[in-house]
């Protein structure tokens, strides 16, 4: 257990900054794009990206089969090769399921599991905790937990947070796609500050580095990977004028991202940028043709595309 805590903790020195939550590309057939998997892999890591997440809600899990969500971990843990920690969400409605993800993220080597409240069957506070507590025992592996009520219905209190950072030393963060800030603080007051807190609302990412947070996981990252980069970087080293100015100068193109369901507008966009092809799979699909006009301009306006592209 000794060994474990440390390995807990050399983690969550580790996993800070702008973790990217990678979407899924697919080609025009809807299979997975393997190949263009790794080129947004590489993209992230030149552009300074300092972790990087697979199949969480920007990855389009509930599209994948169990199969191609370990597929997906495994190509993307081999392309990183250990150049930054890999975080993938393994959660699922299904309880069983997310022991199974769980575990295959263990066993590929992941360097934490990104776990999301059970969404769509509402369980109360109780049941929250002994999901999570049953996979945190049951599996050795570094835990974010991933509170996202607009998408889940349900959200995780912060009084269940403290129980489970209590009772679960491998439960060591959270990702909060939360707008309340008053809830975002009490998890710091109520879990310790050393609990590991990421911003999954694009608006809040500098707010929480101010009160402590250690990062975000920002759809955003997947588009302009750099200047959410750098905005950490900023923070790290002191210079708050040059954080401030890129939180504001990220939010025109953060509005834009969100103005539609995550991740159609970031999937349009990347295709605009002749990164992937502009695909989802059902019941998601692309945004419509007022909105990719609004995308393309934004994207021009931040030297993203040329005028005429």
């Amino acid at each position: 257990m000794v060994h474990l805590v440390k390995k807990y903790e050399e983690i969550k020195q580790r996993l800070r900054g702008s973790v990217t939550p990678l979407i899924t590309p697919f080609k025009a057939n809807y299979e997975i794009d393997y190949e263009k998997q790794v080129e947004l892999i590489e993209y992230q890591l030149d552009n300074g990206t300092h972790a990087i997440s697979v199949t969480g809600t920007s990855g389009e899990p509930s599209s994948l089969t169990l199969e191609e969500r370990v597929y997906v971990m495994e190509n993307a843990k081999q392309a990183i090769n250990g150049r930054v920690p890999f975080a993938p969400g393994t959660g699922s409605t299904n309880h069983d399921e997310t022991m199974y993800l769980t575990k295959k993220a263990r066993e590929i080597g992941a360097d934490a599991a990104m776990v999301i409240v059970p969404y769509y069957n509402k369980p109360n506070q109780q049941a929250l905790y002994k999901h999570f507590k049953t996979i945190a025992d049951t599996v050795d592996i570094p835990i974010i937990v991933y509170n996202i009520p607009g998408r889940t219905a349900v959200n995780m209190e912060v009084e269940t947070l403290a129980r489970l950072r209590e009772d679960c030393p491998n439960i060591i963060g959270v990702k909060e796609s939360n707008k309340d800030f008053e809830h975002v603080n009490r998890v710091l007051l109520h879990c310790g500050r050393d609990f590991l807190l990421f911003s999954g609302i694009e608006l809040l990412c500098y707010p929480m580095l101010a009160i402590g947070g250690a990062g975000s996981i920002s759809a955003t990252s997947n588009v302009e990977p750099k200047k959410v980069a750098e905005m950490h970087n900023a923070w790290a080293e002191g210079d708050i004028k040059r954080a401030q100015d890129l939180h504001f100068e990220l939010m025109t193109l953060n509005d834009v991202l969100f103005k539609d369901t995550n991740p159609a507008p970031v999937k349009a966009a990347l295709g605009m940028m002749g990164k992937i092809e502009p695909v989802l799979r059902l019941p998601m699909d692309v945004p419509n043709e007022a909105l990719q006009k609004e995308i393309h301009q934004t994207l021009v306006d931040y030297g993203k595309l040329l005028q005429h592209t």
